[in-house]
């Protein structure tokens, strides 16, 4: 274990937020969680940033290793603070805007048991793990 020493820091994730216009209004795209917390709910592909990386670089590099779906020109669009919004332990998260192709055809990978372009305004909160669904409500805007 690393001594810490007087400092006890909450760790930092990203969120990978790819949109694209679909037939019924705007799509999401969004995996099934695979692991706990929130086994079965869906959620942004995200993940933790790792030492001595830039948190725009973690968010391509988990939207890849999440969907196959390759993202750019990631763009702040709200973070998640609250020290009780994982019950693992006390987490912060960078929510980014991506840019991606329309017609990427996303296949689950890593922490995703699946990953797919979903419908925004069909989206429930309790099918939607954690503060997520915040961010839906926000991007419903």
């Amino acid at each position: 274990m690393v001594d810490e020493g007087p400092y006890r820091n909450p760790s930092l994730a990203v969120d990978a937020l790819a949109l694209r216009d679909g037939p019924l209004g705007s799509q999401v795209l969004l995996i099934t969680r695979r692991f706990p917390p929130w086994e079965g709910r869906l959620a942004f592909p995200g993940g933790f940033v790792e030492m001595g990386e830039d948190p725009e670089n973690a968010v391509l590099r988990e939207l890849i290793e999440e969907t196959g779906v390759e993202g750019s020109n990631p763009e702040l669009f709200a973070v998640r603070g609250s020290p009780n919004r994982d019950p693992r332990k006390h987490i912060v998260s960078i929510f980014y805007l991506v840019r991606v192709d329309s017609d990427a055809i996303p296949e689950a990978g890593d922490d995703a048991s699946h990953a797919e372009w979903i419908d925004l305004n069909i989206l429930e909160a309790e099918q939607v793990a954690g503060d997520h669904f915040s961010i839906i409500e926000e991007l419903r805007k």
